[in-house]
């Protein structure tokens, strides 16, 4: 019996055990081990990747932080990382496919990197973006303006735990509205990181505002709250509701 039938038997049913996830694209993970707050060791890149590989998915991007002076991450360490995960996967026989990108930190740097047109990118010339916690950056709106006149599609990461944010909630229709993707982490929609968050995550969901859903997933510890998560009902709702874009990447 394997670790999910475990899980299953132990943990209260949301939906039936037979649902189908449609999603069989993750984005949005941090699994290139010791470049960021991920994974620390290739076993546990390991460990997370055959769990997702258990539960249905069959493709996997994984997006590292860049973030300022803090992770100095690019393609010079997240490729050569990328390939050693990719041959431990080859060499265990792990049925998944596993390639790599990241997550930008809105920052005065990443402006140089848009001119420079250094991005790692999702499928069609998608970026994933991330904002701070606290508020949001004076530049947020000129950095929008130079990634889709540089032909990019910005991709908003978890928008729904941003505070400032689900205080003035036209703001994220405002965002859709204007061309920017709004990605879902799905540890929101079971309250992991707070009832707010989770309030403002079925708000979205409601609204039919978002685009793509990711694990956000940063250790073997996360496997079982990613299992209830694509297993409660608010998840089976998107589902059926929102045509997400996971399966284009």
């Amino acid at each position: 019996m394997n670790w999910i039938s475990n899980i299953w038997k132990s943990k209260p049913k949301f939906v039936s055990a037979d649902f189908v996830n449609p999603v069989f694209t993750d984005f949005h993970s941090h699994l290139i081990p010791g470049i960021d707050d991920g994974v620390q060791e290739l076993e546990q890149s390991i460990q997370v990747l055959r769990g997702l590989s258990e539960m249905g998915y069959k493709k996997v991007i994984t997006t590292p932080h860049i973030m300022g002076d803090f992770y100095k991450n690019g393609a010079h360490n997240i490729l050569p990382g990328l390939e050693l995960v990719r041959n431990e996967l080859k060499a265990q026989n792990i049925p998944i496919e596993l390639s790599a990108a990241a997550e930008y930190m809105v920052d005065d740097m990443l402006e140089q990197k848009i001119r420079d047109k250094s991005l790692l990118t999702l499928g069609d010339n998608y970026v994933l973006i991330e904002l701070p916690f606290q508020s949001e950056p004076p530049n947020f709106k000129s950095i929008l303006f130079e990634l889709q006149l540089n032909g990019y599609k910005p991709i908003l990461a978890h928008p729904e735990r941003y505070g400032f944010m689900a205080m003035k909630k036209d703001r994220y229709e405002q965002l859709a509205q204007s061309g920017i993707y709004l990605q879902l982490n799905l540890f929101s929609l079971i309250g992991y990181y707070s009832s707010e968050v989770k309030a403002t995550a079925e708000f979205l969901v409601k609204e039919k505002l978002i685009h793509f859903v990711g694990s956000d997933i940063h250790m073997p510890k996360h496997l079982p709250v990613m299992f209830d998560s694509i297993h409660s009902y608010l998840y089976q709702e998107i589902c059926e509701q929102i045509n997400l874009l996971n399966n284009t990447l």
